[in-house]
């Protein structure tokens, strides 16, 4: 380290990185691989991070779109996003064992959906087209039954058959402002929507995000480390930005635009949900080869959530 280094306070955004779904998660696959050996195969990326990835291929997981390039007799796991109903059906019809890694939460809005659709009422999903998620919670319910609304315009246009019979659910990933703003757009405009008691979005979600509130305003760059294709981490670096923050997504140290950073006083540091503390402490001991890294964690709320693992993987 050069004595000569310029001074950087770098503050670390807490809560951060891995929740307590993705937690539950990577060990469904890990225990997998323990009791059936390897290769276990996996139906979409188990969580949106390469590094995790990586790491569970090297273990033994082939990581594949669809159960076509499951062989038989060979497990599989579903991935903490949530699958179409049809998924674990088209399993079984062919005798495969599979575990399933949704995340709890994410089961619980499958569940409001299910509920939504017996009492008679269409649901408006907000979430974004195309996410892993979205599309496991609309393969929950028939066909027609469910319309997507990804933007304040959406829920100001949209047109429904019967306003007096309708729900709405949202993904768990999702900016907790944005949400709030799309929900109160439908609300004035279709009075007797309901919806669930609790926010959908999840804990871990709204704690980073809050988190990143919190620093924000103290920092003069936000470096977020999470992958491209994960939601909740993009959700944290638009969130900054939107603040006032220059911020970017980075998935490791090794993609920190050392120019775009330049010589700030002070950085803030946070990582999305799927995102290990591991690429963490890789940033800040990048950061350390070129300033005097002073750090100290500012803490939001402590997190202590835990979710049980299936019966079958711990018995």
């Amino acid at each position: 380290m050069n004595a000569d280094a310029p001074k950087l306070d770098v503050l670390v955004a807490a809560p951060r990185g891995f929740c307590a779904g993705v937690d539950r998660a990577i060990k469904i696959v890990e225990l997998a691989l323990e009791r059936y050996g390897p290769p276990v195969y996996v139906r979409h990326e188990i969580v949106h991070n390469k590094f995790v990835v990586d790491r569970l291929r090297g273990l033994g997981a082939v990581f594949v779109e669809t159960l076509d390039g499951v062989p038989d007799g060979k497990p599989v796991v579903f991935s903490a996003h949530g699958v179409p109903k049809a998924v674990p059906r088209a399993a079984e019809a062919r005798g495969l064992d599979y575990l399933d890694a949704t995340c709890p939460l994410v089961s619980k809005v499958h569940r409001q959906a299910e509920r939504m659709i017996e009492h008679g009422r269409h649901i408006l999903f907000i979430g974004h087209a195309g996410h892993p998620e979205v599309i496991g919670t609309f393969g929950q319910v028939p066909e027609g039954h469910m319309t997507l609304v990804e933007t304040d315009e959406d829920a100001r246009t949209i047109e429904v058959d019967d306003p007096e019979c309708l729900g709405f659910l949202t993904q768990t990933t999702l900016s907790v402002d944005d949400t709030e703003e799309i929900i109160e757009i439908l609300k004035e405009r279709f009075p007797a929507i309901v919806g669930p008691k609790g926010e959908d979005i999840c804990y871990a979600t709204s704690n980073r995000q809050a988190a990143v509130k919190q620093i924000a305003g103290q920092v003069d760059r936000l470096l977020v480390i999470g992958a491209p294709n994960s939601s909740n981490s993009r959700r944290l670096a638009e969130l900054a930005e939107r603040l006032g923050t220059p911020s970017v997504l980075i998935e490791r140290a090794e993609h920190i635009d050392w120019e775009w950073l330049g010589t700030p006083s002070s950085i803030g540091i946070t990582a999305g949900a799927s995102a290990p503390e591991i690429l963490v402490r890789e940033v800040i001991e990048a950061l350390g080869d070129r300033f005097e890294v002073a750090e100290r964690e500012v803490e939001h709320v402590e997190e202590q959530m835990i979710f049980k693992l299936p019966r079958e993987l711990v018995a």
